[in-house]
C-alpha cells in the first residue's frame, strides 16, 4: 500500500506490476482472482504534509488516493477494489482487532520514555527521528529501523538522534503507551512460518527476529492523525497497527457493493486463499505482527507472502538529487508506460532480489524482443496473407503449433511461482522459433497457396504467444487480438484454430523506441512551473527558507547548447566564491548575447546535477507569465557578486 503523503514513483509500479501479473494469469486459466489494495493515510507525515499545503489530512489524502488510482491505471493496473485505511471500514476492524486482543489480555499499557520536540511541542514518531544505527553504526538512518542492514529497534536506542522536523536534539520525556503484547504469539507465529509460503531467505530472517520479540507499540501520542483509541484519551492507534486492516477494509467496501460477505474472505473457514505481495522493508510488520493481530481477532491468516528488492535507475538508488527519481507521468511522457511492465516481468523472479531499470538496456530489450521478434511474427506474415486478398489458409502447419503449445505448462508454472523472466525467455525462444520458421520456408519463393500456408502458421504461431502474453501485456495483446479478427483470447483458447478467415490490411502495433536518458527525464523535470499541478499555496518557516542560499552573481559568458531546444549554459562569477556553471532553461527567452555581464539571483547550495552536457552546479531564479515568457531576476543597481540574498 503506497503512502498517501506523496506522488507514486517507479518504485510503487514495480511491485504493482509483479502482482498485477500474476492476477491477471489466474483469471486467464480461470481460477476466481481478487486484487484489492488502499491508500496508507494515517501518521505524523501525513499531518505535517497537509500543514505544510495548509489544508485538513482529509482533504489531503482524498486528492492523492485520486492522483494514485490515475497513475495506477496509466500503468494498466486492474485492481478489483482500491480504497484508503481512513475509512469507516479501517476504522470498524481496527477497533474489532483490538477489542478482541483486550479481551485476551494481549494488551498492556506501561510508561515509554520518549523522544519530544520542545521547539514543535510535540512527540516523535520513528520516522521523525534519524541517527546511528546501534547495530551496525550506519549513519542517517531512522528511529524504527535501519535499511542497511535490516535491524529494527526503538527509536530511543538510536544513536547521536536529531529530530527532522527542526534538525535539532529531541529530549527524552515520559508518556503512557499501550502494548501488543507480541511475546505471548510465540508458539502461534512459531507454526504461522512453518506453515506460509513465504521465500526462505526472509522466512530465515522473520524466525531470527521471532527469537527476540518485544511487546508492541501500538499507540500514539495526540497530534497525530488517525483513529483514536477506544477508551482512551489522546491515544490514537499507531499505523503499522491499521495499515495493513487496509487489507480487509478494501475488500468490505467492495463486498458491501456487490452482496457479497467480507466471512467468506477473511473468517478462519475460508476458502480463498490470501496473498500479500509486498517490499522487503515490511517484512517484518507483514510476517509477525500483521499475523499475529489477526490471530488475535480469529481471521484468517495469509497463505502467501511474496517479498520484492527494490527497484534502482542506472545502478543508483532511487533518488532526486543523483537524478534517477523519475516521476511516473515524467516516464509516461517519453514512453508507452506498458514497455516498463514488460521491462520489469524480464527481470523480475521469486527472489528477492533489486530490480535495476538500465534506460540503454530497457530501449535494446523492446526493440529485439517486441518489436524484432514478437511482432515481427505478424508483420511479415501478413504480406502475404494480403497477397491472398487478406485471407488465411484453410490448414496449418501442426508440427511448429504443437512444439508451441507444448510449452505451454512450463509457462504456466513459471507465472504460478511468479518467475516471469522464465517466462518471457521461453516466450520469446518460441516467437524466435517462429521467426526462423518463416526464413527456413521462404514463402516469398513460393507460390500463393504454399505462401499463405506459411504465413497462417505463423499468425496462428502468434496468436498463441499472444496468449501466453497477455498478462503482461494487456493492451498491446489485446490490439493483437483485435487486428486477427478475434476476442481476447485465454488457455481455453490455446488449441483452437484460425483458419479460412479474412483479416483486415495489417497496422504496426508498435514502432521501434528512439533511446532513453536520464537527461531527458531530468531536463523535462526542471524545466516545469512549479506548483504547475497544484491548486494549494504550498507554506514554509524561516528555517526552511534559511537553508535555501542565494546568492548574487554575474553571467561571465553563455553558450548555446546544440543539442538541447531549451537550455543555456551559464558560466556565473559568485565573487570571493567563485565560479559555478549553470544550464538554464531560457533560450526562448535570451540570446547569449543578452546574457553576458548579467546580474542574476543564483541558488548557490543547489546540489550538483550530472547532465549530458556538462555538471550544473546551481539555478538561476526566473519568474514565468501565462503566454510562456521567462523573465531573469535580477537584484539592484550596487548589488556585489557573492552577496548572500536575505
Amino acid at each position: 500500500m503506497p503512502y498517501a503523503n506523496a506522488s507514486l514513483h517507479l518504485g510503487h509500479i514495480l511491485e504493482a506490476v509483479q502482482t498485477d501479473i500474476w492476477v491477471r494469469f489466474q483469471n486467464q486459466i480461470g481460477n476466481e482472482c481478487l486484487f484489492f489494495c488502499a491508500d496508507d493515510t494515517h501518521g505524523t507525515p501525513v499531518m505535517l504534509k497537509a500543514k505544510e499545503l495548509n489544508i485538513s489530512p482529509e482533504e489531503l489524502v482524498a486528492k492523492v488516493r485520486t492522483e494514485h488510482m490515475e497513475t495506477y491505471e496509466t500503468y494498466d493496473i486492474n485492481f478489483t477494489n482500491y480504497h484508503t485505511t481512513h475509512s469507516k471500514e479501517n476504522k470498524k476492524f481496527s477497533e474489532i482487532i483490538y477489542k478482541a486482543a483486550l479481551d485476551k489480555d494481549l494488551i498492556i499499557k506501561k510508561s515509554v520514555n520518549q523522544y519530544y520536540d520542545e521547539n514543535e511541542g510535540m512527540f516523535l514518531s520513528d520516522r521523525f527521528i534519524k541517527g546511528t544505527c546501534p547495530k551496525c553504526a550506519a549513519e542517517n538512518q531512522y528511529g524504527d529501523g535501519c535499511e542497511v542492514c535490516g535491524a529494527t529497534y526503538e527509536p530511543r536506542d538510536l544513536l547521536n538522534p536529531i529530530s527532522t522536523l527542526t534538525n535539532t536534539t529531541p529530549k527524552l520525556k515520559d508518556s503512557e503507551h499501550i502494548f501488543f503484547d507480541l511475546p505471548q504469539k510465540e508458539s502461534m507465529l512459531k507454526l504461522f512460518l512453518e506453515e506460509v509460503n513465504i521465500q526462505s531467505a526472509i522466512k530465515n530472517k522473520l524466525n531470527e527476529w521471532l527469537e527476540d520479540l518485544k511487546p508492541w507499540d501500538i499507540s500514539r501520542d495526540a497530534p497525530y492523525f488517525g483513529f483514536e483509541i477506544p477508551n482512551e484519551k489522546d491515544k490514537y492507534f499507531y499505523v503499522w497497527l491499521d495499515a495493513p486492516i487496509g487489507y480487509i477494509a478494501s475488500i468490505e467496501n467492495w463486498a458491501n457493493s456487490n452482496n457479497k460477505s467480507i466471512d467468506d474472505y477473511w473468517s478462519n473457514d475460508s476458502e480463498y486463499e490470501i496473498v500479500h505481495f509486498i517490499g522487503k522493508d515490511i517484512a517484518y510488520f507483514h510476517g509477525l505482527f500483521w499475523p499475529a493481530t489477526l490471530d488475535s481477532a480469529n481471521f484468517k491468516l495469509p497463505d502467501s507472502i511474496f517479498v520484492h528488492g527494490f527497484l534502482t535507475v542506472n545502478g543508483e538508488k532511487m533518488s532526486k538529487s543523483k537524478g534517477t527519481g523519475i516521476k511516473t507521468d515524467t516516464f509516461a511522457k517519453y514512453c508507452n508506460p506498458e514497455m516498463l511492465r514488460y521491462y520489469f516481468a524480464a527481470k523480475l523472479n521469486d527472489k528477492v532480489e533489486d530490480i535495476d531499470l538500465n534506460l540503454e538496456d530497457f530501449t535494446q530489450r523492446i526493440n529485439s524482443d517486441l518489436v524484432g521478434k514478437y511482432l515481427n511474427i505478424l508483420s511479415r506474415s501478413s504480406t502475404f496473407i494480403q497477397k491472398n486478398e487478406g485471407f488465411l489458409s484453410s490448414d496449418i502447419d501442426e508440427d511448429l503449433i504443437n512444439t508451441i503449445l507444448g510449452n505451454a505448462e512450463q509457462i504456466q508454472e513459471y507465472f504460478e511461482i511468479r518467475q516471469y523472466s522464465k517466462a518471457i525467455r521461453l516466450i520469446m525462444d518460441m516467437a524466435d522459433l517462429t521467426n526462423k520458421y518463416i526464413n527456413d520456408k521462404t514463402p516469398w519463393k513460393l507460390e500463393n497457396d504454399e505462401a499463405t500456408f506459411v504465413a497462417t502458421t505463423a499468425i496462428n504461431a502468434f496468436r498463441i504467444l499472444s496468449i501466453y502474453m497477455n498478462p503482461i501485456l494487456p493492451k498491446l495483446t489485446g490490439a493483437a487480438f483485435k487486428s486477427l479478427g478475434v476476442e481476447i483470447q485465454t488457455y481455453k483458447s490455446l488449441s483452437d484454430k484460425l483458419i479460412s478467415k479474412k483479416l483486415e490490411k495489417y497496422t504496426p502495433l508498435l514502432t521501434r523506441m528512439e533511446p532513453l536518458s536520464l537527461d531527458q527525464f531530468n531536463e523535462e523535470e526542471n524545466n516545469m512551473p512549479n506548483d504547475e499541478n497544484s491548486d494549494d499555496m504550498n507554506t514554509i518557516d524561516i528555517k526552511q527558507f534559511s537553508d535555501v542560499e542565494l546568492r548574487v552573481a554575474r553571467i561571465i559568458s553563455a553558450e548555446d547548447i546544440e543539442e538541447a531546444d531549451k537550455l543555456i549554459k551559464l558560466t556565473l562569477s559568485v565573487g570571493d566564491l567563485g565560479q559555478k556553471t549553470v544550464f538554464a532553461g531560457i533560450k526562448s527567452a535570451y540570446s547569449k548575447e543578452d546574457l553576458t555581464d548579467k546580474k542574476v539571483v543564483l541558488v548557490y547550495n543547489l546540489a550538483p546535477r550530472k547532465m549530458k552536457f556538462g555538471l550544473s552546479e546551481g539555478m538561476v531564479l526566473a519568474s514565468s507569465d501565462d503566454n510562456g515568457g521567462i523573465f531573469l531576476i535580477s537584484p539592484d543597481e550596487g548589488a556585489k557578486e557573492g552577496q548572500r540574498v536575505k
